[in-house]
């Protein structure tokens, strides 16, 4: 018997252990204004101490588990006795042991313990109970409990089950409520609040009638509560805010990389994550992504049914294999009844039938034809006739991201056109082609080395040497051009040959630099076609390439998450950097502490205006005009990629900057003249629209030192000592600048020495056949 003894205890474990205990717990993150974004776990769970879990809550879980706790020494010697003996015939007959336990025990076992069904371990769990009442208080012993046990529906504790079976915090929870969680720890699949909702019910009746009997409630309150029907929620969610899905998932993968959390502390270690996400924002970037890739994709046709049946017999079975986009719930799956004349009858799964909306029969007619026992997507028509629209999933894809030019907080990112269909973020994954969308860098490297908004250049045809010899004649994509053009018409215009031109003058080792300075890319080849933005770049990166121009010349890094706090409320990491020796101490009536401005200067603020400006001409005047219709100040880029494989517009306001990109996963054509603007600056405006829609129409903010002429009748921005003098501000017959054209020589990779307007006097090369793959088509 001592072996035995000696065997069966050499490996306890101590009590003690659990002075110090943590159960694991999610980490939870939320948007700015506190709502909550999402869980990263193991084990889904809420720690609640032991004073704010409402008495009530305790109660019931005494009342079904351990009503005696508060008085007995850890062990119920009776209970434990009667289990014991039954449990020696048990084990011969080789059934399950029983328990007895205390909830002392349970926490000994749950923790310390296996749940292995032997003799030996309820043995242990005895001694171990007795140990824990001696070395913790009773109220520490059942703050484990509640939040250490297991209850279903992916809940660990009761704090996670109040939100995730009632979407509630433990202190919202009604009796009946809370009478149901305390039912749940015999066996949460027991009571499944769904599939066995009568049991369930009876479980916490019972629960609620063992409260009334020890005078926890009154027999009143006790009928009143189990006259409550069952309500939960149909599936546990781990946030209610459901529309930020690849935000939040970009938020975990950074997390799993910072070196104050890595995998383990962030799924167990219970830290709050407080995030640059703006909800309303991110509603808003979801649905015009969304409206406005369906509106793409509606212009190249219907692609035909989704699935075919030959017997309405068990359709719902075979139309729910495949997935629905969960961000559309008001999409039904249906079934084509009849096609006759005119007129196609459905059917959706949930039993409502009508007619298609003629409109969209017509759409369907011209595609690939719609026949009875198709299977197709169909929504509620929204003017009330009562016809149903006909709805196909897009097969195109894109990005959407927003941040704030001044903090780099980023506050909504749409990766995709549906997370549940594809969980792949295009706004920070997919590496794609701007197109012209660059051309900006190559436009403010041009004012860093020179240039000034009364400089012109060439735009006409230009013949280069390529790689193995071969020419290079890039062209405008209207396929004209218009001489000498100042650079904001060139860059409203988005010209070609004028910006290669450009790039060839400044020479593209200062555009790589610039380039990799503002974090578009890590590194750039610097042949001319990266000027017309044939290089590889992600949407998150261009915005905050154009923050910089909005911030003055200054580089923020962009980021989505802003403080990191542990359990204890201690700040384990922080976004803004920046030092502030006084912003803790108390008012003295002294004057309050001044913050540096954040980011590293990288370009000059009188250029970053200028560029600003000229990209606000190319909404008033240029290829974004579209997006003028906001009525507030605005500035953007438009970018079509060669053979229209992607269509971009970076597009900003005073306090915003929104890159947007539309094409598709497998880098194919969008089809003839889907450019930037038509592709994508009508997403950039429906959000931008809802975005701007309560805020003043702010203009953009101009540096101090900034001097002013008048150029073509625009007032244009100089730094000190380049504005020109009035007398050379006049135009000649051709549209040339009168006055001083001086000019000395080109060398090395194209970079100009003397005046910036030496580009103007370059004469245009004849044309030349042109190359299947030019990048001509780069807009």
């Amino acid at each position: 018997m001592g072996v035995y003894a000696a065997w069966l205890f050499h490996d306890m474990p101590d009590a003690a252990d659990l002075v110090d205990y943590h159960p694991p717990t999610a980490t939870r993150a939320y948007a700015w204004d506190g709502t909550l974004i999402g869980e990263f776990s193991r084990e889904r769970r809420i720690f609640v101490p032991y004073e704010a879990i409402p008495a009530q809550t305790a109660q019931a879980f005494l009342a079904a588990e351990d009503h005696g706790f508060f008085k007995h020494g850890g062990v119920d010697v009776g209970g434990f006795g009667r289990a014991m003996m039954k449990n020696v015939l048990n084990l011969a007959q080789g059934r399950r042991l029983e328990g007895g336990s205390t909830i002392t025990q349970q926490v000994a076992k749950n923790i310390l313990l296996t749940s292995d069904q032997t003799v030996g371990r309820k043995l242990k769990e005895a001694i171990l109970a007795s140990q824990l009442e001696q070395t913790l208080s009773k109220e520490r012993i059942l703050e484990l409990y509640m939040n250490e046990i297991w209850l279903g529906y992916r809940s660990y504790g009761v704090g996670a089950a109040a939100y995730n079976y009632f979407g509630k915090s433990l202190s919202e929870l009604t009796l009946a409520e809370s009478a149901y969680l305390a039912a749940l720890p015999k066996g949460p699949d027991n009571y499944h609040p769904i599939r066995r909702t009568e049991q369930a019910i009876g479980r916490r009746n019972w629960v609620i009638d063992q409260m009334a009997d020890l005078g926890w409630v009154t027999r009143a309150e006790a009928n009143a509560a189990m006259k409550e029907p069952l309500k939960v929620q149909q599936a546990p969610t781990r946030s209610q805010y459901r529309d930020a899905d690849y935000f939040v998932e970009e938020v975990r993968r950074i997390a799993l990389n910072m070196e104050e959390l890595g995998d383990e502390r962030l799924n167990a270690g219970g830290y709050y994550m407080r995030t640059t996400l703006d909800p309303r924002l991110q509603s808003a970037a979801k649905q015009a992504l969304m409206n406005g890739l369906e509106t793409y994709d509606r212009r190249h046709g219907w692609r035909g049914a989704f699935g075919h049946v030959t017997t309405l017999d068990g359709w719902e079975d075979v139309a729910r294999k495949t997935t629905k986009p969960r961000e559309r719930q008001e999409w039904r799956r249906a079934v084509v009844l009849s096609v006759a004349g005119g007129t196609v009858r459905v059917r959706n799964i949930e039993g409502a039938e009508g007619v298609i909306a003629g409109q969209d029969i017509a759409w369907a007619r011209a595609g690939r034809g719609i026949g009875v026992g198709d299977l197709v997507f169909v929504e509620a028509d929204k003017d009330g006739s009562g016809a149903f629209r006909l709805k196909q999933v897009p097969a195109v894809n894109g990005a959407l991201v927003a941040m704030e030019p001044y903090s780099g907080r980023v506050v909504s990112m749409v990766g995709g056109y549906s997370f549940s269909l594809s969980s792949f973020n295009r706004a920070t994954q997919a590496l794609r082609q701007p197109g012209s969308a660059f051309k900006p860098i190559v436009y403010a490297a041009a004012l860093e080395s020179g240039y000034t908004p009364a400089s012109t250049v060439m735009d006409a045809p230009i013949t280069l040497r390529g790689y193995g010899g071969q020419d290079w004649s890039p062209e405008n994509y209207s396929r004209d051009y218009y001489g000498a053009l100042t650079l904001r018409r060139g860059l409203e215009l988005s010209r070609n040959t004028m910006t290669v031109r450009l790039a060839q003058s400044v020479g593209m080792t200062k555009i790589s630099d610039l380039a990799i300075r503002l974090g578009v890319t890590k590194k750039m080849d610097k042949v001319l076609a990266m000027a017309l933005g044939s290089g590889e770049t992600t949407v998150y990166r261009m915005a905050g390439a154009y923050s910089t121009f909005v911030n003055g010349g200054r580089m923020v890094q962009p980021h989505l998450i802003e403080v990191v706090e542990d359990r204890n409320g201690k700040v384990i990491w922080r976004a803004d950097r920046r030092e502030c020796d006084r912003c803790t101490a108390g008012f003295s009536g002294a004057e309050s502490p001044r913050i540096l401005r954040g980011g590293e200067q990288v370009m000059d603020p009188v250029t970053a205006y200028q560029i600003t400006s000229f990209l606000e001409g190319v909404v008033l005047r240029g290829t974004a005009t579209q997006a003028s219709s906001i009525g507030k100040p605005l500035g953007g880029k438009t970018g079509t990629t060669n053979d229209y494989r992607s269509a971009w517009f970076m597009g900003f306001s005073p306090h915003l900057v929104v890159g947007v990109y539309i094409g598709f996963d497998d880098n194919r054509s969008l089809g003839n003249n889907e450019t930037g603007a038509v592709a994508a600056v009508p997403i950039f405006t429906e959000f931008m629209g809802e975005a701007l829609k309560d805020k003043p129409a702010d203009p953009f903010k101009a540096p101090a030192n900034a001097k002013y002429a008048s150029i073509r009748g625009i007032r244009e921005a100089f730094r000190p000592g380049t504005e020109p003098a009035a007398s050379t501000i006049g135009l000649g017959a051709a549209g040339t600048p009168v006055g001083p054209q001086p000019y000395d020589k080109v060398f090395g990779d194209g970079q100009v020495t003397g005046a910036p307007n030496a580009a103007a006097a370059v004469a245009p090369p004849p044309p030349a056949p042109k190359k299947k793959d030019d990048l001509s088509d780069l807009f």
